[in-house]
C-alpha cells in the first residue's frame, strides 16, 4: 500500500508542478495577485508529495519489498541496512526521484525565505522551478518509473554494485544532487528576471545566496566522490578526470564564475549580461551532466544507465532549457545595459579576469570530455582523451587564478593602483617564494611541481590573511583582534574559501610530486622499503563480510624497528553480483598517508602489492572541506539573505503592481 501511495503522490506531484507552472506565470503576465499567488501554495505541495514518493521507495528497499523492480535490480537481503538506504538513490531511478525531490525542496525553500521577494519576480522563478520539474516528472514516469512492479516477485534481489556498497557513495550523491539541481534556482531567477526585462542589485542579492548554497553543496559532493576514489578504487588517486568527474566540475567552476559575477552585479552594477548567461550555462552544465551520466555515451564506474531511449529524453529536456533560455537571453539582451563605470585596475576587472578564467577551464575540460564524442559521430574515428591532456591544459588557468586572486580580493571598486595593493601583499609574497625555495633546495631529482604548489598555497592562504587584516584599518593589537572578530561573516567567508584553496592546490602538487610508490610480489613473512619505512607481509587470511568473501592481508609497517601501523587491506568477491574489489588501508597521517593495496595470488606464490607514500594527501580534502566552510559562513552574512535585498525594492514593486 505504501508504494502505491508513493506511486500515486508521484503523479499527483507531477499534476501540480503543471498548475504551478501555468497559472503563477499568466498571474505575474496579467498583474493578478491571486494567480501569482498560486505559486507558493503549490511549490510546497509538489515537495511533501515528491517526499512522500521517495519515503515510498525507500521503505521498500529498507524492508525488502522485491514486488519492485528496481529493489530485485539493485538490492539484496544480505546488504547491510546502510546501503539498503542508500540503495534507494544508487540506481538511475531512485537518484531521479532524489533529483525531482531536491528539485521540489529548493522551490519550497524559496517560499519560505522569498517572503519579501516582489511578487511578479517570485510567481515567474517558482513557475520556471516548477517547469523544469514537469520535464523530470514527465522523465521518470514515462522512462524511468521507479514503481514499477514485478507479476512474480523473486525471493531475493540482485544487490547493489559493490563499488557504492561504501559510505562514502553513501552521502556524495545527495550532497552532489544539491549542487547540481541547486543551480536551476539561480537558472529560474536568471529566466524570471529576462522575462521581467530587469536586472539589478537587487536581484543580484536575491540569487548568490542560492548559487552559493549550490556551489557548497557541490563542493562537498565532489570533494566526497574523490575521497571515495581515492581509498575504494584502490587506484591510489584522488581524481581521474573521468567523464563524470568532469561532469561535476564542469558546473562547479561555472557556479564559482557565477557568484564572483554576481559580486559586482549588487555593486557596481556592471556584468548584468555576462552574469545571467553564467547563471544559464551553470545550471546548463548541470544538465549537460546528467545526459553523459544517464544517456549510455559514455563508460565509467559512476555511470547510472546505458539506455539511448534515456539519454534522447534528457538531451530533448536540454536542448528546450537551453534552447529556450538563450533565446530569450538574445531577446532581452538590450534590457540589461551595464551603468556602472570602471578603470584596467580595479577589482571589476579582477573579477572579470577570475570570470573568463573560470569559464574557459570549464570549456576546455568540456572539449575534452566530448570531443571522443564528436570524433566517433563526425569522423568515425574513436580516440581516447586521457589525463595527459587535461593535466596539460587545465593547470594553467588554475594557477593563473591562484597567483591573481589575492590581488584581486584587495584591489578596491572602480579605481586602484597595482602598487598600493602591491606592497600589503609583499609579506606574503615574501613567505610564499621562501617556502617555495626551502622545498626546491630539501628536494633532489623531483619536478618543480611541489615547491611551485607550496608557493601557490602559502600565496593564496597569506592574501587571505592580509585580506582580512586590511579591513581592521589602522587598528593595532586588541583594537585590531576586535575588529577582526566584527567583520561581516561574507568577508571571513570569503578568506577562508580562498584558504582552502590554496590547502587544495598544494596538497594536490605535493602528492604528485612527491609521492613513493612500490609495486612487487610480497611472500608472507617477507618486508620490503618503503622510503623511509619498512613493510612486512605478515599473513593473508580469508574472511566473512556480511556479504562478501575476502581475502584480508595483515601488513606492519615499521620505522627503524618501531611499529608505525598495522594495516589490513582486502580484495573482496561479493557472490551476489559476481564482482571482485580492492579495498585499500590507510595510515592517514597530517604529513602523508601509508597507502598499501594486496592483489591476486601470485603463480610462483606470494601476493601482488602495491605500497605507497602519499605526501599531505589529506590537505585535498581538507582543503576542499575548508571552502564549503567559507561558502557556509557567507551564507550566514545577513547582508546575503533573500529579504535584505527584496526589502529595499519590494515597496516599489508593490505600488507598480
Amino acid at each position: 500500500m505504501i508504494t502505491e501511495l508513493g506511486h500515486f503522490a508521484l503523479v499527483l506531484a507531477f499534476a501540480v508542478a503543471i498548475v504551478q507552472m501555468i497559472v503563477p506565470l499568466i498571474g505575474a503576465q496579467k498583474g493578478w495577485p491571486g494567480w501569482m499567488a498560486v505559486a507558493e501554495p503549490a511549490a510546497t505541495a509538489q515537495f511533501l508529495l515528491v517526499g512522500y514518493a521517495f519515503f515510498a521507495l525507500m521503505w521498500a528497499f529498507v524492508t525488502d519489498d522485491f514486488s519492485l523492480k528496481v529493489v530485485v535490480e539493485n538490492s539484496h537481503t544480505l546488504k547491510p541496512m546502510l546501503y539498503k538506504i542508500a540503495g534507494t538513490w544508487g540506481n538511475h531511478e531512485g537518484s531521479m526521484l532524489l533529483w525531482v525531490l531536491i528539485l521540489s525542496l529548493f522551490g519550497a525553500l524559496a517560499v519560505a525565505f522569498g517572503g519579501n521577494l516582489p511578487m511578479r519576480l517570485k510567481a515567474r522563478a517558482l513557475a520556471v522551478q516548477a517547469s523544469i520539474g514537469v520535464a523530470f516528472y514527465a522523465f521518470i514516469l514515462f522512462t524511468s518509473n521507479p514503481f514499477v512492479r514485478l507479476a512474480m516477485p523473486p525471493l531475493n534481489g540482485q544487490g547493489m554494485n559493490p563499488l557504492l556498497q561504501d559510505p562514502g557513495l553513501a552521502f556524495h550523491p545527495p550532497f552532489l544532487y544539491l549542487g547540481y539541481v541547486g543551480l536551476s534556482m539561480a537558472f529560474s531567477f536568471a529566466i524570471a528576471a529576462l522575462i521581467e526585462g530587469r536586472v539589478d542589485a537587487a536581484w543580484a542579492r536575491w540569487v548568490r545566496p542560492w548559487t552559493l548554497a549550490a556551489w557548497m553543496f557541490l563542493t562537498v559532493g565532489i570533494a566526497l566522490g574523490s575521497w571515495w576514489s581515492y581509498y575504494v578504487l584502490g587506484w591510489g588517486g584522488f581524481w581521474f578526470w573521468d567523464p563524470v568527474e568532469n561532469a561535476s566540475l564542469m558546473p562547479w567552476l561555472f557556479a564559482a564564475a557565477l557568484l564572483h559575477s554576481a559580486i559586482v552585479v549588487e555593486k557596481r552594477e556592471a556584468l548584468k549580461s555576462w552574469t545571467i548567461l553564467l547563471a544559464i550555462l551553470a545550471f546548463g552544465f548541470s544538465l549537460i551532466g546528467t545526459f553523459l551520466v544517464r544517456s549510455g555515451v559514455i563508460t565509467s564506474v559512476h555511470a547510472f544507465a546505458n539506455d539511448p531511449q534515456r539519454g534522447v529524453f534528457i538531451l530533448a529536456i536540454l536542448a528546450v532549457f537551453m534552447g529556450g533560455a538563450l533565446t530569450l537571453y538574445a531577446v532581452r539582451a538590450s534590457a540589461m545595459e551595464a551603468k556602472g563605470v570602471f578603470s584596467t585596475v580595479s577589482r571589476e576587472t579582477a573579477l572579470v579576469l577570475n570570470n573568463v578564467l573560470l569559464a574557459v577551464s570549464a570549456l576546455v575540460v568540456f572539449i575534452g570530455t566530448v570531443w571522443p564524442l564528436i570524433a566517433e559521430l563526425a569522423f568515425h574515428r574513436k580516440l581516447s582523451v586521457g589525463p595527459p591532456f587535461f593535466n596539460a591544459a587545465f593547470p594553467p588557468f588554475l594557477i593563473v587564478l591562484a597567483v591573481l586572486l589575492p590581488f584581486g580580493t584587495l584591489m578596491p571598486w572602480k579605481r586602484g593602483s597595482l602598487g598600493r595593493v602591491s606592497k600589503t601583499l609583499v609579506a606574503g609574497l615574501a613567505l610564499a617564494l621562501a617556502l617555495g625555495a626551502l622545498a626546491w633546495a630539501m628536494q633532489t631529482g623531483r619536478s618543480s611541481l611541489g615547491p611551485v604548489g607550496l608557493a601557490l598555497g602559502a600565496w593564496l592562504v597569506a592574501g587571505s590573511v592580509a585580506d582580512l587584516v586590511s579591513r581592521t584599518g589602522r587598528s593595532a593589537g586588541v583594537a585590531r583582534l576586535g575588529r577582526l572578530a566584527r567583520l561581516p561573516r561574507a568577508d571571513w567567508g570569503r578568506a577562508v574559501a580562498h584558504a582552502g584553496l590554496g590547502l587544495l592546490i598544494f596538497g594536490v602538487c605535493a602528492v604528485l610530486a612527491w609521492e613513493t610508490e612500490v609495486i612487487r610480489v610480497a611472500k608472507v613473512g617477507d618486508s620490503f622499503p618503503l622510503g623511509q619505512y619498512t613493510v612486512t607481509l605478515d599473513s593473508v587470511n580469508k574472511v566473512q563480510g556480511p556479504n562478501y568473501t575476502a581475502t584480508r592481508a595483515e601488513m606492519v609497517v615499521s620505522r627503524s624497528g618501531r611499529t608505525i601501523a598495522v594495516l589490513h587491506p582486502e580484495k573482496r568477491f561479493y557472490p551476489v553480483a559476481g564482482m571482485p574489489t580492492t579495498n585499500a588501508a590507510i595510515s592517514r597521517g597530517i604529513l602523508r598517508d601509508i597507502y598499501l593495496v594486496v592483489g591476486d595470488p601470485q603463480e610462483g606464490g606470494g601476493y601482488a602489492v602495491r605500497s605507497y607514500i602519499k605526501p599531505f594527501a589529506d590537505w585535498i580534502w581538507i582543503g576542499a572541506l575548508i571552502m564549503a566552510l567559507g561558502g557556509l559562513l557567507s551564507l550566514t552574512d545577513r547582508r546575503y539573505r533573500i529579504a535584505i535585498g527584496a526589502r529595499k525594492t519590494a515597496p516599489a514593486e508593490v505600488a507598480a503592481e
